[in-house]
């Protein structure tokens, strides 16, 4: 909305000092036409804006021209600003929200406060985009999707949704949608369907549409112990795979993460740690142990040592012979 875009030019002005027409595009993500239309809107309006020529010009505010916000100390400001960091936003299609809503909040701290404070808040990286072999971490979703999702669980309206499910044909289903959750950079859907319980991942999600019918769905909901009983009631069913193995202390952190559960472990006297872990089916456990490479060994069962021992016959294959 133009009336959005006019206080981001404001505020933007407010902290910059001075931009010129092509920053503020760029911030602003429209046209310099667009951009010189919006300062003409404002000086008509009364704003005091203006504009400097030469090399160095741009536009900027008559000085004293901002508001404060009163009441925060400086450790709270930047609790905010990290806040504004993090990848939650993104995951709910709300980053560009939250980069206005940053931009407000430090435009009305106090002077002591939004030097120190947004200062600080450039020394601190929360969930960047890669890790440190540029691994994306975030898996994209649709921003179409995410908000027509988004508004039916403020509205407390039925979604239908296009699902792709691991391994199965796209299809239509109408859920009863309760709440969202974030976990490690990827967005789930808490909904109800026919009345029980259901979670899709949102970048499976291919299309969605609220409708006018209310959803079926409590007044009010504890996300958190729902999340932890979804999730226990997925740790425990399903096709799941028990699977003995040893493995380098190196690796266990890695093995204890992707696997769903530990039932036991043990040293043993060449300091590798044998463990029963459970893995979601199958394939989980096969690529869980093929990641870890020489740093585990799968003791039991014996499918399982047969599938990686073809892996790795099939590889010393490719790369055995000369061109």
């Amino acid at each position: 909305m133009r009336a959005d875009r006019l206080v981001s030019l404001v505020l933007l002005l407010r902290q910059h000092d001075r931009l010129s027409a092509p920053a503020l595009a760029r911030e602003l993500e429209v046209s310099t036409r667009t951009v010189l239309r919006d300062i003409e809107a404002l000086s008509a309006a009364g704003v005091p804006v203006y504009a400097e020529r030469g090399r160095h010009g741009g536009f900027a505010l008559l000085p004293g021209f901002r508001t404060e916000l009163t009441g925060l100390n400086h450790d709270e400001a930047l609790a905010l600003l990290v806040a504004g960091s993090r990848r939650g936003a993104q995951t709910f299609g709300l980053d560009s929200a939250l980069a206005s809503a940053m931009r407000k909040v430090v435009d009305a701290l106090p002077e002591s406060h939004r030097t120190t404070a947004a200062g600080a808040a450039q020394r601190l990286l929360i969930d960047p985009e890669t890790d440190l072999l540029a691994r994306r971490l975030v898996t994209d979703v649709s921003d179409t999707v995410v908000a027509e999702v988004r508004r039916a669980v403020f509205a407390g309206h039925k979604l239908r949704i296009h699902y792709a499910a691991v391994d199965q044909t796209p299809q239509w289903r109408t859920v009863d949608p309760i709440g969202l959750v974030t976990v490690r950079d990827q967005g789930y859907l808490l909904a109800t369907r026919s009345g029980a319980d259901r979670t899709y991942r949102l970048s499976r999600i291919l299309a969605a549409e609220e409708l006018a019918e209310q959803a079926q769905r409590p007044d009010r909901v504890d996300l958190d112990r729902a999340w932890q009983e979804r999730s226990a009631r997925f740790r425990t069913g399903g096709d799941q795979v028990a699977v003995l193995v040893r493995v380098n202390p190196a690796a266990r952190g890695e093995l204890v993460d992707t696997a769903l559960a530990v039932r036991a472990e043990e040293a043993e006297a060449d300091g590798w740690s044998r463990l029963e872990v459970t893995f979601q089916d199958s394939r989980h456990a096969e690529w869980a142990l093929w990641q870890l490479a020489t740093n585990a060994e799968a003791l039991a069962p014996q499918w399982l040592r047969d599938a990686l021992r073809d892996r790795a016959a099939a590889l010393t294959t490719c790369y055995g012979t000369t061109s």
